[in-house]
């Protein structure tokens, strides 16, 4: 068993509330929560309107598909979320 923390931290300028937050973020949990290989929270700077912390645990029984995974996690939100990535942290385990 492989398992894989993708934590992502993304920058926000402009936003003005939190409901205009949640907007920009675009249903994260909705999106990768379907697949049963993936865990998804948002795990930081809740209350901050500039920042959103993400945290996505990636568990299967080959490293590569864990890999992949990951990796499509973070394209996606690269080009579908409003804002800026500006920090990703990957944890094997």
């Amino acid at each position: 068993m492989h398992l894989t923390v993708l934590t992502l931290t993304i920058s926000m300028p402009g936003c003005r509330s939190l409901k205009e937050k949640r907007q920009r973020m675009g249903g994260l949990h909705e999106r990768f929560g379907r697949n049963p290989a993936v865990a998804v929270c948002e795990s930081g700077d809740h209350d901050r309107l500039d920042l959103s912390e993400w945290t996505f645990v990636v568990t299967g029984n080959e490293r590569r598909n864990v890999e992949a995974i990951v990796s499509e996690i973070e394209d996606k939100i690269q080009r579908t979320v409003d804002g800026r990535l500006i920090d990703a942290t990957r944890e094997t385990l």
